[in-house]
């Protein structure tokens, strides 16, 4: 199926402009702000504080988000978001411009922004099946996951670019500007309006959406198993693998061994696009054993072609995966509950990757990294088992393409089963 056909659909484009901006303005926004702090106190302890503060009001949040862009439209929740984003990063632009920035300024203009990011990240998520009809599902998610990490790509470059040629003042500066934009593209969103015929108490909601999230053993098993194979690949990756780089292939082969997996995850998008298995999570579960290779390369042969190699091969697998998810959701769960389970399988991968990096480095200082990585593989390798163990995930099949389901009107979601 052509990637373009889901560029036929007018809120679909915005919604793709929108979130390619938002995470351009995500990955520039922690580097920037990690050299204000640097240039600030020049500590690190505080700069782990700033980071840190966003990322817990980040996990605090997130599942009350889940239940706002369940409630109301989410093209005007992801509109207000992406402008709350532009104000906070505004305000900390000006205090480190205008000489009056401060640390606990910076902790509360960080937790607000990791709130507002908690409030958007399940309305994007779950807005894509309301923009494209459902035949569509699969190149919509497909070109939804390149546009995101096109996004980091150029916004982690980027992000660094500026703070050394502007200031991390100005970068910052700039960083609000493009998320004034994504805000814009979001204008472009047009959908009818949902109505719910009650209103409930949020808390209600929640239960709810965790009634949703755990009816189908196939959501909550896949949640299971990404909770250790993230928390594995965040402490293999972030904190080990740039360990093991230093003291073998050097820093500067690093970066080229994780553009080859970023390579990697841009083709196996094209493939995801145009390959659509009928049991696409079965095939997206068992491929993700593949993010073993490289953590047993970095082990046991740390050269720059192996690294290379598999590398490209795990981006490959992780977006095989990642768009049978969205689509096995979007098909699945009841339109009006889907940005809710979201939200808590975005809880999951959350709370297990800083648990991995902070793991990481103490396992390897006790048992050494070699062994710390080839336990991690095993890990993922036993935990991807585990999940194929799953009747339901070895079944779900994807809802047959009717031709009418690739133009005209956007279908009503299935009901729940």
């Amino acid at each position: 199926m052509s990637l373009r056909e889901p560029l036929r659909h007018r809120s679909f484009r915005w919604l793709l402009a929108g979130r390619t901006g938002a995470e351009l303005a995500n990955a520039i926004a922690p580097v920037a702000l990690a050299f204000a702090v640097l240039d600030l106190t020049g500590s690190v302890v505080d700069l782990g504080l700033v980071v840190g503060v966003r990322s817990l009001a980040n996990v605090i949040l997130l599942l009350f988000g889940g239940v706002l862009a369940d409630r109301l439209p989410r093209a005007v929740i992801l509109q207000g978001t992406g402008l709350a984003a532009a104000v906070t990063q505004g305000l900390i632009a000006a205090s480190v411009l205008g000489g009056f920035a401060s640390i606990p300024l910076l902790l509360g203009l960080s937790a607000l922004n990791g709130a507002v990011s908690a409030m958007s990240l399940p309305a994007a998520a779950s807005l894509t099946p309301q923009t494209v009809p459902a035949g569509l599902l699969t190149p919509a998610n497909a070109l939804a996951r390149m546009g995101s990490n096109t996004g980091r790509i150029l916004g982690a470059a980027l992000g660094g670019m500026l703070a050394a040629g502007l200031g991390a003042g100005w970068a910052i500066a700039i960083d609000a500007a493009i998320f004034l934009l994504s805000a814009a593209g979001y204008r472009g969103v047009r959908l009818a309006q949902r109505v719910r015929a009650e209103r409930t108490h949020p808390l209600k909601d929640l239960a709810e959406g965790w009634r949703e999230f755990i009816a189908r053993s196939w959501v909550w098993v896949v949640v299971a198993q990404f909770t250790v194979v993230n928390a594995v690949i965040m402490g293999g990756h972030a904190v080990l693998g740039p360990t093991v780089a230093d003291a073998t292939v050097g820093r500067a082969a690093w970066g080229f061994i994780l553009a080859a997996q970023t390579l990697g995850a841009f083709i196996g998008g094209v493939l995801a696009a145009r390959w659509q298995p009928r049991h696409a999570l079965l095939i997206g579960v068992a491929v993700i054993g593949v993010e073993a290779i490289p953590l047993i390369t970095l082990a046991e042969l740390p050269q720059l072609i192996p690294l290379l190699v598999t590398m490209f091969l795990a981006g490959i697998a992780i977006e095989q995966f990642v768009v049978a998810w969205d689509v096995s959701l979007q098909e699945n769960i009841p339109e009006d509950k889907l940005a809710r389970v979201y939200s808590y399988d975005m809880l999951g991968s959350f709370i297990a990757m800083p648990v991995g990096e902070i793991a990481a480095g103490p396992l390897a200082q006790r048992f050494g990294a070699d062994t710390t990585l080839l336990a991690g593989a095993v890990l993922v390798l036993v935990s991807t088992a585990l999940a194929l163990c799953s009747k339901q995930i070895r079944t779900l099949t994807r809802r047959t393409a009717h031709p009418s389901d690739l133009t005209g009107a956007v279908p009503p979601p299935p009901a729940a089963t």
